[in-house]
């Protein structure tokens, strides 16, 4: 040891930083929650994909809302709120899934904001890159519009994908192919060929769009009489058992569990319930998946933020049972 220098031999009496200073990309990292570097659930910041299982990324957009701006900084407020689950068993999986699955943060999308039309591009190519290292993906958005070529780069390698999509709004809206807008994706998805409707499904809608094209709908109304069990059972019976993207637009929440998002509406599902149903998805081939739409600024308290980090454990203790399974 050099003069002057400190010697960090000893063990700390709590570990912090693990988001920098982490030895393994598995397991909790156990550091005090109101401190330390924020990553995702204190993973390890890392575009060194060897031997990674699961890839966390945020593509912080919104460039293309058309309501409330602000969700550009969803990744940060996912990230941050994210934090105070680590290094516990995850609730309702009795498991930290990071014992089984390897997962790095893999930081954020880069693009120039001063050019909007090239952006769809640069989102595709850096998944497909993240995709062809065999690592899972899942992304914090950002608007819904990020959702688009997120598709693109998954159905490139899985081929025409299940779409089951948490939300508020059909995103069906007109489009003529050359629209960067958080309300069009899904019918554009389906006219190239990237979702099966046949096989989607769109689940908590509170509005209407001019046309469905053909995927099931599960209106807000409904869940009352169709209850958490009904939902999956429905969601379950359309997907099938080929390959599914799960896109989890926050706004599927009702304004009182997710204030903070770009177009609220009321008579959403309760977190409660959107969190029960998304866990009965567990038999579903999810190849990938989102949560977009947290604004930050219109939050309080880290309502959604909390909500969208939960969003992404409950996604990511699917993947950790089922590699459980399989093992």
């Amino acid at each position: 040891m050099q003069p002057g220098e400190m010697d960090m031999s000893s063990e700390l009496p709590r570990p912090t930083d693990n988001a920098f200073l982490g030895k393994d990309i598995k397991g909790g990292s156990h550091e005090p929650t109101y401190g330390g570097a924020l990553s995702f659930m204190r993973r390890r910041y890392s575009r060194d994909l060897s031997g990674v299982d699961l890839a966390v990324w945020g593509i912080p957009f919104d460039a293309s809302v058309s309501n409330r701006p602000g969700a550009r900084f969803g990744p940060q407020g996912v990230r941050r709120a994210s934090a105070i689950f680590d290094g516990d068993p995850q609730y309702p999986f009795h498991i930290d899934p990071f014992e089984t699955l390897a997962c790095v943060d893999y930081g954020d999308c880069s693009f120039d904001y001063g050019r909007n039309a090239d952006i769809p591009g640069h989102i595709e190519r850096q998944a497909s890159e993240i995709l062809a290292s065999g690592a899972h993906l899942f992304s914090v958005g950002g608007d819904h519009f990020v959702t688009y070529p997120l598709l693109k780069a998954h159905a490139a390698k899985h081929g025409p994908l299940a779409l089951v999509q948490f939300d508020a709004h059909q995103d069906t809206w007109p489009d003529h192919g050359d629209r960067i807008d958080h309300g069009t994706f899904t019918g554009r998805a389906v006219r190239e060929g990237l979702i099966d409707p046949e096989r989607s499904v769109q689940i908590g809608i509170r509005t209407h769009a001019p046309e469905t094209c053909g995927l099931e709908l599960i209106f807000g109304y409904e869940m009352d009489g169709l209850g958490i069990g009904g939902a999956i059972e429905r969601i379950a019976d359309r997907v099938g058992s080929g390959p599914a993207y799960m896109t989890f637009d926050i706004d599927c929440l009702d304004p009182a569990f997710a204030p903070g998002t770009g177009t609220p509406v009321a008579g959403g599902l309760s977190s409660r319930e959107a969190l029960s149903i998304l866990r009965g998805l567990g038999s579903l081939d999810f190849v990938g998946g989102d949560v977009v739409e947290v604004a930050p600024a219109y939050d309080h308290a880290d309502i959604t933020s909390i909500a969208g980090a939960s969003v992404a454990m409950t996604y990511i203790g699917l993947l950790a049972e089922k590699r459980l399974r399989s093992d």
